[in-house]
């Protein structure tokens, strides 16, 4: 009699099998997790380099920017509105500037304009006031002469207040000021950016304060302001220095100083801990030769050209210093 073949795993074979499937299991689950964690610290430092390119980015445009001159609006034609007649030896006049786009216009006492073209073109110097300005002309000019401001703010970059140029409240290691046509729009404005160091623990904060040139006051720094909230100190150079945030390069400009390179240092972390080493991760971010190339191009050619193309710091930007 034949006995009948049985299906089917032994009760041995059975828990083998679940425990070489748990085994397994548990290998994937512990891969998982671990590209989970991988997967969340790449997110994790991607946000932070996010963070801080765009802030150095900001920064790298704006300093390069700085120290533009504008009237008006970007190509607009600015005019004398009326005539003026110097007479034989020259006339202290008020003025008028009127754009061809109706944009407002903006003088200063001490800016150098140059009004009209050809054998009557001169140089003049603003006297009066800002909202009535006037001039010392030599030469006789038809309403619609062309009018234009020459040259750059030879402290677009405001020097620092450390030796040797000694500019009161000037730029510091913390704190860089910059005026100019700084968007490129026409309008003069006086920035400043605020870069206030923390710990790991109470990381600190980097503030961008943006105001018109005409400003009365600068306004209070606001978390509107903020660019960078998680921003630490420096590490010290090789020779145990410490690494300022702002550092700059000056050079000697008529009887002043400007600066024509400013090197940017920033140390920040991110925002949530890794989940691998349950630690916040630090990255210091350099730019170390960024170049105000309008300020550049002025001292260039006011150095060896014409002086009066660096236009002098208007008297409500040095008000904003402070």
């Amino acid at each position: 009699m034949t006995r009948k073949k049985q299906n089917g795993f032994s009760l041995a074979e059975t828990l083998a099998s679940l425990a070489i499937l748990a085994a397994v299991g548990g290998i994937v689950m512990s891969g998982m997790v671990q590209l989970m964690k991988t997967q969340g610290s790449i997110a994790n430092r991607t946000d932070m380099h996010s963070s801080v390119r765009s802030a150095t980015e900001l920064l790298q445009q704006e300093i390069g920017q700085a120290g533009r001159v504008s009237l008006g609006s970007p190509g607009a034609n600015i005019t004398l509105q009326a005539a003026i007649n110097a007479g034989s030896g020259g006339t202290t006049s008020g003025f008028t500037l009127v754009a061809s786009d109706g944009s407002s216009i903006m003088v200063y006492p001490n800016e150098v304009l140059w009004v009209d073209v050809g054998i009557n073109q001169e140089a003049v110097t603003v006297t009066g006031t800002a909202s009535s300005p006037t001039a010392f002309f030599q030469n006789n000019h038809p309403a619609g002469a062309q009018v234009s401001a020459l040259g750059a703010f030879g402290t677009g970059v405001v020097p620092p207040a450390a030796a040797p140029t000694s500019y009161p409240n000037g730029s510091t290691d913390k704190v860089l000021k910059l005026y100019g046509d700084i968007n490129g729009d026409g309008n003069m404005v006086y920035v400043e950016y605020t870069c206030v160091p923390g710990t790991s623990t109470a990381p600190g904060t980097l503030y961008r304060n943006q105001m018109s040139i005409a400003a009365g006051a600068k306004p209070a720094k606001d978390n509107t302001m903020v660019l960078l909230s998680n921003v630490l100190w420096n590490p010290n150079d090789p020779n145990g220095n410490v690494v300022p945030c702002f550092a700059y390069q000056v050079q000697p400009l008529g009887a002043g100083y400007c600066v024509t390179d400013v090197a940017v240092t920033l140390t920040v972390q991110t925002q949530n801990k890794d989940q691998q080493t349950n630690q916040f991760q630090p990255e210091t971010k350099a730019l170390l030769n960024v170049a105000p190339r309008n300020v550049v191009e002025v001292y260039d050619t006011a150095s060896l050209v014409d002086p009066l193309r660096a236009q002098p710091m208007p008297a409500s930007v040095t008000a904003l210093l402070p």
